[in-house]
This record gives structure tokens, sequence and C-alpha cells, in this order.
């Protein structure tokens, strides 16, 4: 079986950016991802990321993947990563098509959107309860739709359908809504928007199609109808498969300055480690830095 010189797990702005340096360095490596974009391809008004003043997520995807496939690169897309291991100075990763082998591994996975768990949630889930507003947002034009959370997940959801939908309900657990300053003042000013703060989902209802949802304001229960369901209450790193490198208390990859795991070989870049900031700039940049420590690593020992 081939051994590459290295792996890159996920194709988000860090893995992306990984491929891009790695191609530039002639190293010998594949690409295994799910789809292109990861988390990026999600977002729909981007005012921070340099040299645009304003693009939106798929946009700037495009962006990516244009750059990406100027370099010959193996790129494996819908294939998910389902175990990771080292043994003597090989890296098995295990996908649920193939099993490959390598000399190092770029882990730069991202996160996935993390579920409500309460009831109504699985049955209505493509029935009028989304977790992509950019995905699924046209389809509820002039309709009344709930976003649950009140981060940036929750504000750049609302300001999508802010521009669609009849009404806007935003239903969050804390206070008053976080997120960027820039972006809540523009929910907070909007009229078709009504904010719920303090406030928790019990339940999803409807019968083929979502009717409303169940919530809890200070212990009062509260039915609010609507069309559609828009779950933004965060995300949940995709590093269960690497049993062996160490983690933080949320499942994050914890690395160091060079992008190193606890594991020779094996860096992270990006959304799934335990870096501070979630931006796709800084993701970008942390998987550059990946990738020249990788390279330094691949450099500096003889296999």
């Amino acid at each position: 079986m081939k051994v590459y010189e290295l792996i890159i797990i996920g194709a988000g702005p860090a893995g992306i950016t990984a491929a891009v340096y790695a191609a530039r360095k002639k190293i010998d490596f594949l690409v295994i991802t799910k789809d292109i974009g990861g988390q990026a391809a999600l977002s729909w008004e981007i005012e921070n990321y340099t040299g645009y003043q304003f693009i939106s997520g798929p946009e700037l995807v495009e962006k990516f993947e244009e750059h990406l496939k100027k370099f010959d690169l193996l790129l494996k897309e819908n294939e998910e990563v389902i175990e990771l291991k080292k043994e003597a100075d090989i890296v098995y990763v295990k996908t649920n098509k193939n099993t490959y082998q390598s000399r190092t591994v770029i882990i730069a996975s991202g996160k996935r959107s993390r579920e409500l768990n309460v009831k109504g949630e699985k049955e209505f889930k493509n029935r009028g309860l989304t977790y992509c507003a950019t995905c699924d947002g046209p389809l509820f034009k002039d309709k009344v739709v709930a976003v649950i959370g009140g981060g940036n997940s929750a504000l750049d959801a609302a300001l999508q359908l802010m521009k669609i939908a009849k009404h806007v309900y935003i239903i969050n657990n804390t206070q008053k809504l976080g997120g960027d300053a820039i972006m809540r003042e523009k929910v907070e000013g909007s009229s078709v928007v009504s904010i719920f703060n303090n406030s928790f989902v019990e339940e999803i209802i409807g019968e083929k199609m979502v009717k409303a949802v169940k919530i809890n304001i200070d212990g009062e229960q509260k039915i609010v109808p609507v069309e559609g369901v828009f779950v933004e209450i965060g995300l949940i790193p995709n590093s269960d498969f690497a049993i062996d490198v160490e983690k933080n208390q949320l499942k994050e990859i914890k690395v160091n300055s060079k992008n190193e795991t606890n594991i020779a070989g094996i860096f992270a870049a990006g959304d799934v480690t335990d870096i501070t900031e979630k931006q796709i700039i800084i993701a970008a940049g942390e998987g550059a830095k990946a990738l020249l420590s990788c390279f330094r690593y691949l450099s500096q020992n003889k296999f």
C-alpha cells in the first residue's frame, strides 16, 4: 500500500490552506474530506476577511476551491474519516471507503452543528427544522421562522432570514444576545425580528411539518407558532475518530504554537483545535502554520 508523506483531513479554510502550502512545497499528499468549505460555506455575510470588504461564505469557498484546484493534487471527496491511529512511523487513516497510510497527518476536520436534544427535533429534521440558514433559508420565503441561539451563528442566520422570512423569532437562553456588535445591532434594529431572551426550547411541535415551538421563558411556557426552525446553538468538534490524540473537555484537539498534538507527526489546525478564537481567517492561518510545522518534521526525520 502506498505511504504518503502527508494526509490532510478536511477541506475547510484550514485544510485548503494547508493543501495549497503542501502543493507549493512539493509534498506527496492526499486530502480526504466530506465536503469543500466546511462551516465557511454556511456563512452568509463575511465582512472581516482581509482583502474583501464583503463576501458571502459560498463565494469565499469558491475562491478557496479555485485556488486549490490550480494544483495537481489528489482529493478524496465524500469520504468520512472514522479512525486514525499511529503504529511505529506510519499513521493509518481509515475512512468509510478505504484505508490510507502516511508519515504525517494534519487534522483540519472542523466542527458540526450541535443538536438541541429536545422532543420533536429528530422527527421534524428536514421537515421544517434545519441547521443551515444558508442552505435552506430560501425555502422559507414569507414564512414565520424561529432561530434558536444567541451567538454569531444565530445572528448570521437571522441576518439572512430577515431578507426572506415574514418574521423571525430569536430564542436565546442567555440574558442578552452575544456575537459581534455590528451583527447584533442589525438584528436588534430590525422590525421583522422579535427576541426572546432567557428562553429555552422544550419541544418542536408539528404534524407533517413544523407548526410551533414550545419555549420556557423565566419558568413560564409559551407556544410560538412558526413554520420553520433554524438550530444555531454552537458546534461540536469533528474529532471522535482521533482516539489517541489528546483533547480538552470540549473534545477540541490540544495543540501547541506549532500545531503539534501529543503524537509526533500528527498535527491539527482550525476549529477542531483548542485555539481560543474560531474565525475563518484564523483557521486559514493555522492551516498554513500546521503545514510548515509538518514540512519541518518531514525534513528532519529519516523514514
